[in-house]
């Protein structure tokens, strides 16, 4: 595998820390630690670059708060200045790992998603054998158990300038022993480049066709029940001895009985949100939240749901209604499920 060297130099440039700026401000604009930083934009900047070129940087404290989405996690927010140089990392190395990820890693990638997630699934169902059956499993507090010497060792794999590779590591130290801090943007890519030699492995080793993972949650679709077995065996292994992580849950279920994958229940022919996101939508109606309603109908668009949620929302006398309906139209067949037949194949790379 090709390493790249001589990166922390022009990572890290005037020009480069300006750029990444303004990716940091993006929709932060009317935050105080983005005001404070850009209105002495000029300085704060020149001082990043001197303390990154003389070695005296390190990042700040993170401040610390608490998400139940529905589980409790801990986010970590970095301060304004270490954000702009994470995103001046990002820009140059994420490109060097996006060309050995599989186009089924869904997450936190450009032109990826839960909506592409979803449509990968669906059309991966409609492509498996009658009577075979689809592996899901999902991976034990995820975040919090990244051994960073191996996410180390990992990052080595295609960076050979040890400055870069310690200033990332830098960002993956929140305090304890082990894993990473959710809430850095680098941590993203980070889960993406861990989570990698499972795929290959599920790809290559075990000659799986049709798979899709979203961060900590992959699914293998069309293959008997025996060889989902053997394949929950090997992949307990792997995890364990590769990456000292263990599975939280993993279910073995016929094709026919569709899976519950990316906030959706999908079947071969149709596709649902999950009950808990039909229950925050009535919330949303009942407090006259349309932002809220707005983004769960987005994230109903291309189920049967969204003409149920749609109807509810007029049944409910709902002040804002009609807004809802210019928004989202009724969704036609054409629009419920991505193209796709038995027997035909999605993306097999």
């Amino acid at each position: 595998m090709k390493r790249v060297g001589n990166l922390y130099a022009r990572t890290l440039t005037p020009e480069a820390l300006r750029h990444a700026f303004h990716m940091a401000a993006r929709h932060k604009h009317g935050k105080r630690a983005c005001f404070k930083f850009e209105k002495h934009l000029a300085s704060n900047l020149d001082e990043l670059h001197r303390e990154l070129s003389d070695g005296s940087y390190s990042p700040r404290q993170y401040y610390t708060f608490a998400v139940h989405e529905p589980k409790r996690r801990t986010i970590y927010a970095p301060a304004f200045r270490d954000l702009v140089v994470q995103h001046a990392i990002y820009r140059v190395i994420s490109p060097i790992f996006e060309r050995i990820f599989i186009d089924q890693s869904f997450a936190c990638r450009i032109g990826k998603g839960t909506h592409k997630a979803a449509d990968y699934a669906q059309a991966a169902l409609q492509a498996s054998p009658i009577g075979s059956y689809t592996l899901k499993l999902d991976i034990r507090k995820f975040f919090y158990r990244i051994d960073r010497v191996i996410l180390r060792r990992l990052i080595e794999r295609k960076i050979k300038d040890a400055r870069m590779v310690d200033l990332m590591m830098a960002f993956a130290d929140h305090g304890e022993s082990v894993g990473i801090p959710i809430g850095n943007l680098l941590s993203q890519l980070y889960a993406l480049i861990y989570l990698n030699p499972l795929d290959h492995f599920i790809k290559r080793e075990l000659g799986i066709k049709r798979y899709c993972r979203y961060v900590d949650d992959f699914v293998l679709f069309g293959i008997t029940h025996d060889y989902a077995i053997e394949c929950q065996t090997r992949i307990i292994t792997f995890i364990r001895d590769e990456l000292s992580l263990e599975l939280s849950k993993s279910t073995i279920a016929p094709v026919s009985r569709g899976i519950n994958f990316v906030g959706y229940r999908t079947w071969v022919s149709k596709r649902f949100i999950r009950r808990h996101s039909l229950y925050n939508y009535r919330v949303a109606l009942r407090n006259g939240k349309t932002d809220s309603a707005i983004s769960i109908l987005g994230h109903a668009q291309r189920t049967h749901s969204l003409q149920h949620m749609l109807r509810l929302s007029k049944e409910k006398h709902y002040a804002d209604h009609h807004l809802l309906q210019k928004i989202y139209r009724p969704a036609s067949n054409a629009d419920i499920a991505p193209s796709g037949r038995r027997g035909s194949s999605p993306d097999r790379r």
